[in-house]
């Protein structure tokens, strides 16, 4: 692979692109269609993809240099085939007790986990303020991705690199310690009720108040309903930026640290996660980072990065 890969066969229009591209085609269409069926959202990634890579050698750059996105992407998707609540029972009254004697607000109306003060307290500025943290999740990390892949396409493997080994790391726990998000309890109570789709939550109030269905959308479609801790969303400014700070992008790291914190508060506050979920989210960040920079970045996984990042 590496041979290949210095050979540079990604950069121009040929019969080896044709072949790859091809089986990787019909590998993609065959895995969707025999496990969770095709929707129109994996044809329109597809054409995305698959156009932007033939288009113009500059589209082609940039849909190599977002590959490893591309397979997080389809990682995450694939979790509807294997649902963690097959594998391990799912974990509901447990977080939320520890998350009240942890960090329980007392009221009026008895103690609250914070998430649960939020929804009797919660008002419109901060409605819009933490809908639009919450969008940053992931198009953060792309637009910094998509910065790197014209200005430094070494930080920017090792940046998707890290990014999906958090995942990873992030996912085992996932399966280890399926985990319902406190909206379920508001819903279901402490009951098991596993054939649901993923809930808007307070979340809802920020597309009533624009009078969109942006949350909505999103949440209907939730590969794991069951993946309330850690909260992976909280990771994912933590690793870009990580990357911002070693590709030394000055003010801009302010931004990504305003965001980071930003993620955080609108977690808890639209009741989608407990702190608990958070402080693990951020535990899985470091961890993944630190594994990926002082580990495997010791291995020929760099040598390989280096060769990738000149071909294309």
């Amino acid at each position: 692979m590496s041979e290949l890969i210095k050979q540079g066969p990604f950069r121009r229009f040929d019969k080896l692109s044709l072949i790859i591209t091809s089986v990787l085609s019909a590998l993609y269409f065959s895995w969707f269609q025999l496990t969770i069926g095709l929707r129109s959202d994996h044809y329109i990634f597809y054409f995305i993809l698959i156009i932007g890579y033939y288009a113009h050698p500059i589209s082609r750059r940039y849909v190599l240099g977002m590959s490893v996105f591309v397979l997080y992407t389809l990682l995450y998707d694939s979790h509807k085939v294997f649902p963690n609540y097959e594998y391990n029972p799912v974990h509901i009254e447990g977080p939320f007790n520890l998350e009240k004697s942890l960090f329980g607000i007392s009221t009026e109306n008895g103690v609250l986990t914070p998430s649960g003060y939020f929804q009797v307290n919660s008002n419109s500025f901060l409605d819009v303020i933490t809908g639009l943290f919450y969008l940053c999740w992931m198009p953060v990390p792309l637009l910094l991705a998509t910065y790197l892949t014209f200005t430094n396409r070494v930080i920017l493997f090792q940046f998707s690199i890290a990014f999906l080994v958090v995942n990873l790391f992030g996912w085992v726990i996932y399966y280890l310690y399926p985990t319902a998000a406190p909206w379920y309890v508001d819903l279901y109570g402490f009951e098991e009720n596993f054939n649901i789709p993923g809930d808007v939550a307070g979340l809802d109030r920020f597309d009533k108040f624009f009078g969109v269905t942006i949350f909505a959308d999103l949440y209907t479609k939730a590969s794991n309903v069951f993946a309330a801790l850690p909260y992976m969303h909280s990771a994912y400014p933590i690793v870009a930026l990580a990357y911002g700070l070693k590709n030394k992008m000055g003010w801009i790291n302010i931004f990504f640290a305003i965001v980071m914190v930003g993620i955080w508060f609108a977690a808890v506050y639209t009741n989608h996660h407990y702190v608990i979920d958070v402080l693990l989210g951020i535990v899985v960040a470091i961890i993944g980072i630190l594994f990926f920079e002082k580990v495997l970045l010791k291995t020929r996984l760099k040598d390989w990065i280096d060769s990738w990042a000149n071909a294309i």
